[in-house]
C-alpha cells in the first residue's frame, strides 16, 4: 500500500531524482579534483599509507577476541592458559 502511495506522490519521485543528480555531481567533482590535484595527492600518499597501519590495527582487531589463544585454533578450541601468581 505504501508503495502505491509513494508511486503517486510526485515529491517522492523528485527526491529520488535529486539524489541521483547529487551523486552524479559529486562523482564528477571528485574525478576533476583528483585529476587536477594529482601531484598534491601523490605527495601525501606515503603518509596516508603509514597512517593506515594503526587504523587497520584498531579496527581489524575487533573481529577476534584479542591477542590470547593459539593462532591455529578456532574460538571453541582455544586452550586457556593458567594464570601465574
Amino acid at each position: 500500500m505504501e508503495y502505491e502511495n509513494a508511486k503517486r506522490d510526485p515529491d517522492h519521485r523528485r527526491l529520488s531524482i535529486a539524489n541521483i543528480v547529487l551523486v552524479g555531481f559529486l562523482v564528477i567533482a571528485g574525478v576533476f579534483l583528483i585529476l587536477e590535484h594529482r601531484a598534491h595527492l601523490l605527495g601525501w600518499l606515503p603518509f596516508l599509507i603509514i597512517l593506515l597501519c594503526p587504523l587497520m590495527h584498531i579496527f581489524m582487531h575487533r573481529g577476534h577476541g584479542g591477542h590470547g589463544g593459539s593462532a591455529g585454533a578456532s574460538e571453541g578450541e582455544r586452550v586457556q592458559r593458567p594464570h601465574r601468581h
